[in-house]
């Protein structure tokens, strides 16, 4: 008898669930109130847990959508409580009703030891976020059969958001499931711990390979061969029959993580951070009117004024004052002169926003991540200036977290850092607006009917045409640029 396993109604307006994770494997014996799967809407996420007891059978892998009402799997409840099929295919005459335990000596056969060494712990790919489905495993701290301890960085994640490190669980010897490069689903194992085993370096001494049907049979030595696996548990005999990610060393032959010589091209794949990048910016063009004003401002005052009191700032606050803190309150300030760019589009309805969260775009050998600064109107030059160190040292170092991206009202983009004379930078959905800055240069200018040479930037605002008007993108643009060329009035809030 075999009960079926659906997707429930999870409200009027659902219509379909994605299969995130299963929690158990195809042909895994389940007890009833064990939780098989996780199940996401565009909602919520629900974990469904089994009504009967006996054998999972699979119906729906992981990342399919399916309909409510549709069927997933199914429980034979007849094959509750049978015993698994022998790994071995020739079990001894002696132990035909005893699961396969490795013997230590030909005179007894005791069990493991009650401590927790043997055990085995998963190493599980975790939740990242509602909107995370994936990851990308990309790069491994450790070696397939290293000795790790407990708290040890095993590896590094990165989704299409954060990158991200995993540390162990427990002390052992770590097997490596999936190697670097892959894109795996949330939840999908990618290594196993084995508690209190060492290194599974083979000793000299090690007796050759021997056929599988010979080693079955014969008691199995205290240190595997690296390409044959430990002696299966019971329960885990259906999955053996599977076929499992092969684990290799050698960088030849890993193709999707390698890059490529084919001929007068190099073919590399590419990084998860890199496609959603190339997907978020595609999708800014396609959905908002990105129009882009340009003007330019003097650096003379604000180069004077930090040159002025740098050694004293640095001695007060540790820090030193640089330009940006000086453009992150100058958007403040135009923000709340110009309130229309401090809004959003949601569908039909305008989001006005009464806060100041501004973002600003760090580039990294990964990718650009775009950090939000909190609370900028309550926040000093010397607070934003170490807001903006840590974030570059958490973006360097690849600790980036997602609450870190997430929030911002306006962003700001330093392209001067690179040399750049002039750009339109691309808006960051939802938000209305973004500005770019570029190199000083100096350039001669009219000053009072004289022609003299001044530090000249040149500022661009790309906004969005369906919310912010021309008038008021120009005006936000003045506004900034008056607040840099005074920036003792800037200070004061004027």
């Amino acid at each position: 008898m075999a009960t079926e396993v659906k997707v429930p109604a999870a409200g009027e307006s659902i219509t379909s669930a994605n299969v995130a994770t299963w929690h158990k494997k195809d042909g895994e014996s389940v007890a009833k109130g064990d939780v098989l799967v996780t199940l996401e809407t565009d909602k919520v996420s629900n974990e469904l847990a089994a009504d009967v007891a006996g054998v999972l059978k699979i119906m729906v892998e992981e990342g399919e959508e399916v309909a409510i009402g549709t069927v997933i799997a199914e429980i034979d409840e007849s094959a509750a409580g049978s015993a698994e099929p022998e790994p071995g295919p020739e079990p001894q005459t002696e132990s035909a009703s005893e699961p396969a335990i490795e013997e230590q000596a030909p005179a007894e056969s005791a069990p493991a030891p009650a401590t927790g060494e043997g055990k085995t712990i998963d190493v599980k790919v975790p939740a990242a976020g509602e909107s995370i489905t994936t990851a990308n495993v990309a790069a491994w701290r450790r070696k397939d059969g290293d000795s790790v301890s407990k708290g040890e960085a095993l590896v590094t994640l990165e989704t299409d958001k954060v990158s991200t490190e995993l540390e162990a669980e427990e002390s052992g010897r770590l097997e490596i499931v999936v190697p670097e490069g892959e894109e795996v689903s949330i939840g999908t194992v990618i290594a196993r711990i084995t508690v209190g085993a060492g290194s599974s370096k083979p000793a000299p001494e090690s007796a050759p390979a021997v056929p599988a049907k010979e080693s079955s049979k014969q008691a199995a030595p205290a240190t595997p061969e690296k390409e044959k696996a430990p002696a299966p548990k019971p329960e885990s005999a259906a999955a053996e029959a599977k076929p499992d990610f092969k684990i290799v060393d050698a960088p030849a032959e890993r193709p999707d993580t390698t890059p490529v010589a084919e001929g007068r091209v190099t073919r590399r794949k590419m990084s998860m951070l890199r496609r959603k990048i190339a997907t978020h910016l595609v999708n800014a063009q396609q959905t908002a009117a990105i129009l882009t004003t340009f003007n330019e401002a003097d650096m003379s005052s604000v180069m004077k004024l930090r040159k002025s009191v740098q050694e004293d700032f640095i001695a007060k606050h540790g820090v030193k004052l640089g330009f940006m803190s000086f453009f992150v309150k100058a958007v403040v300030q135009a923000l709340k002169d110009v309130p229309q760019v401090n809004g959003m589009i949601d569908g039909n309805e305008i989001i006005e926003n009464h806060f100041y969260d501004v973002g600003v775009a760090i580039g990294t050998e990964k990718g650009l991540v775009v950090p939000v600064l909190r609370d900028c109107d309550q926040k000093s030059f010397a607070e934003i200036e170490q807001d903006i160190i840590d974030y570059a040292g958490k973006a360097r170092d690849g600790k980036i977290q997602l609450e870190d991206l997430q929030g911002g009202v306006f962003t700001i983009s330093n392209g001067g850092t690179y040399g750049s004379l002039l750009s339109t930078p691309i808006l960051n959905p939802p938000q209305s607006g973004i500005l770019g800055m570029h190199t000083i240069q100096q350039r001669p200018v009219a000053v009072d009917g004289k022609v003299e040479i001044r530090p000249m930037m040149y500022l661009a605002l790309s906004y969005d045409h369906r919310l912010v008007d021309g008038k008021e993108a120009v005006t936000f643009l003045i506004r900034i640029k008056d607040c840099i060329e005074n920036p003792t009035r800037l200070m004061l809030e004027m």
